[in-house]
């Protein structure tokens, strides 16, 4: 029931999905009097469909503290207990980030070593698609939070974006080793002397994430969500720019015309909604955030995601990964407390 336009966005991008994935099946939490109907305009996902009926719904100007105490029964929480519970192996949803990061950290709980889960989204780059993390679920991280961040985004792009390798770099303002905060530094230096079979490139720079010049941007989620909106805000407005030069004069118009092709390949390239769904990575259980204005496409590739992770066995591979560094940090400590 969350998102601009739900449930008739959630429905439609069932629909769509179905073509790509015809072996999904889904339990839709909400209102039956409202669903319902919509569902008769879609006999495809009624067949794949069952309704799990509650009018309590968590609205976007909810406080997650408050959601987390009185929206027991709506329909965010009842669809995080189904995958608590077993009955669901993903919950994807579109509305409220901050009460959907609490409830969902609230029941599901985070893998072993994981403190606070990341939001992780997939970024159009010159060199292909990467990740980033955090993308606001944490506001302040300490260095440790940073190397689980680092630990999890590497197994994304290897399993999601099957890099073989991945190289992981560490946000900063400057590529020189005496640049950033101590938190920053120190992460580098525990990802730097880590046995981990990881490519951990360094710390990397604001222009770096347009130029792909690492698989995983790993920063903390006041910086990463500002550098989100930023990345945006400048798509929009070079989109703005375009379109007035290409509107300036007759010659230009003509010019459009023929290199509409082209200008085709890049509005499909650059598509937001070819990159919706970002993940809420380090929770015990699959849960996908939807960009809460998105239509029935890019619904239909935030559910793409998260089968993605399920089939994937991604939490099982940051748990097998997250064990290692573990191993590897103890022996750190334990080789300091020997030194004196």
């Amino acid at each position: 029931m969350g998102g601009d336009n739900s449930p008739n966005v959630v429905i439609a991008g069932v629909n769509t999905s179905l073509k790509q994935l015809p072996d999904v099946n889904y339990l839709l939490f909400g209102d039956e009097q409202k669903i319902a109907p919509i569902l008769e305009r879609f006999p495809l996902v009624k067949g794949v469909s069952q309704i799990r009926h509650t009018d309590e719904v968590v609205t976007n100007e909810t406080a997650p503290a408050i959601a987390l105490r009185a929206g027991r029964k709506s329909s965010m929480r009842l669809a995080i207990n189904a995958v608590a519970d077993g009955e669901a192996d993903g919950i994807i949803s579109a509305g409220n980030t901050g009460a959907l990061m609490a409830m969902a950290k609230f029941v599901l709980k985070t893998l072993p070593g994981i403190d606070r889960p990341a939001i992780a989204a997939c970024l159009p780059t010159q060199q292909g698609e990467k990740v980033m993390l955090d993308l606001g679920a944490n506001v302040l991280c300490n260095a440790n939070h940073l190397v689980q961040f680092a630990v999890m985004g590497e197994v994304f792009a290897r399993n999601i974006l099957d890099h073989e390798q991945p190289s992981i770099g560490l946000l900063n303002i400057g590529v020189e080793g005496v640049k950033g905060n101590e938190n920053v530094k120190k992460a580098a230096s525990i990802l730097q002397e880590s046995t981990l079979p990881i490519h951990f490139y360094g710390f990397v720079e604001g222009d770096d994430i347009g130029a792909g010049t690492v698989d995983v941007i790993v920063t903390d989620g006041f910086t990463g969500n500002v550098a989100l909106k930023t990345i945006e805000g400048t798509a929009k407005m070079y989109t703005f720019f375009l379109k007035q030069a290409l509107l300036d004069s007759w010659a230009a118009r003509l010019g459009a015309l023929m290199a509409k092709p082209a200008l085709n390949q890049l509005r499909t390239h650059l598509d937001p909604r070819r990159y919706n769904g970002a993940m809420l990575l380090g929770l015990n259980g699959i849960c996908v955030k939807s960009h809460g204005g998105t239509d029935a496409f890019g619904f239909a590739n935030a559910i793409r995601v998260a089968v993605q992770l399920i089939t994937e066995g991604v939490n099982e591979d940051i748990k097998k990964d997250y064990a290692k560094l573990g191993e590897v940090m103890a022996q750190e400590q334990q080789r300091v407390v020997a030194n004196g």
